[in-house]
C-alpha cells in the first residue's frame, strides 16, 4: 500500500512539473490587457508611453508562450525582428495599432521568413515597462514556424 501511495504522489509531482513548464498559447487579445500613460524622459527630452500591465499579462512574464502574427523583417543585418498583430501596411509603426500590437523578437538562430509571412513564434515573454529603446513585449530565445491556416 505504501509503495502505491508513493508512486501516485510521484506521478502527480512529475505531471505538475510538466504542466508548469508547458507552452501557453497566447492571443493578441491576451496582450491587450495593458494601459498607457505619457511620461517624460529627461535623457531624451521626450514624452513616451509608459505601460501598466494588468495582472493577466504579468502572469505570463517569464513563461514560454506561443503567439501567431505577421513577421516583420525590419533590419535583419542588425537582428531586428518584430511580430505584429497586423501586416506591415497596418502595423504599429504606421499608426494603426498601439504598442501592444507588436512584439520584439530575439531569435536563437537567424530566421529566414519574409515580411508579412504569418508565423507562430515560441519564446520566453519579457515585459518591458522602462526601456524606451525596446518594445513593451519582448520574446527571447525565439523559434518560429509558418503558421497553419487554423492558427490565424
Amino acid at each position: 500500500m505504501s509503495y502505491n501511495k508513493h508512486l501516485i504522489i510521484f506521478i502527480f509531482f512529475v505531471v505538475g512539473i510538466q504542466l508548469s513548464y508547458a507552452q501557453k498559447i497566447v492571443t493578441w487579445k491576451d496582450l491587450s490587457h495593458i494601459t498607457f500613460s505619457e511620461e517624460y524622459y529627461s535623457e531624451y527630452d521626450e514624452y513616451y508611453l509608459t505601460p501598466k500591465f494588468e495582472e493577466v499579462v504579468k502572469e505570463l512574464e517569464g513563461k514560454q508562450i506561443i503567439i501567431t502574427g505577421y513577421f516583420l523583417n525590419i533590419a535583419p543585418e542588425e537582428n531586428v525582428y518584430i511580430l505584429s498583430k497586423t501586416p506591415m501596411s497596418a502595423c504599429f509603426f504606421c499608426g494603426v495599432g498601439g504598442p501592444e500590437t507588436a512584439i520584439e523578437l530575439e531569435f536563437t538562430n537567424k530566421p529566414l521568413f519574409k515580411t508579412d509571412k504569418v508565423v507562430s513564434v515560441t519564446g520566453i515573454l519579457k515585459l518591458n515597462g522602462t526601456d524606451v529603446e525596446h518594445f513593451n513585449y519582448i520574446l527571447t530565445s525565439c523559434t518560429a514556424k509558418l503558421a497553419n491556416q487554423s492558427e490565424r
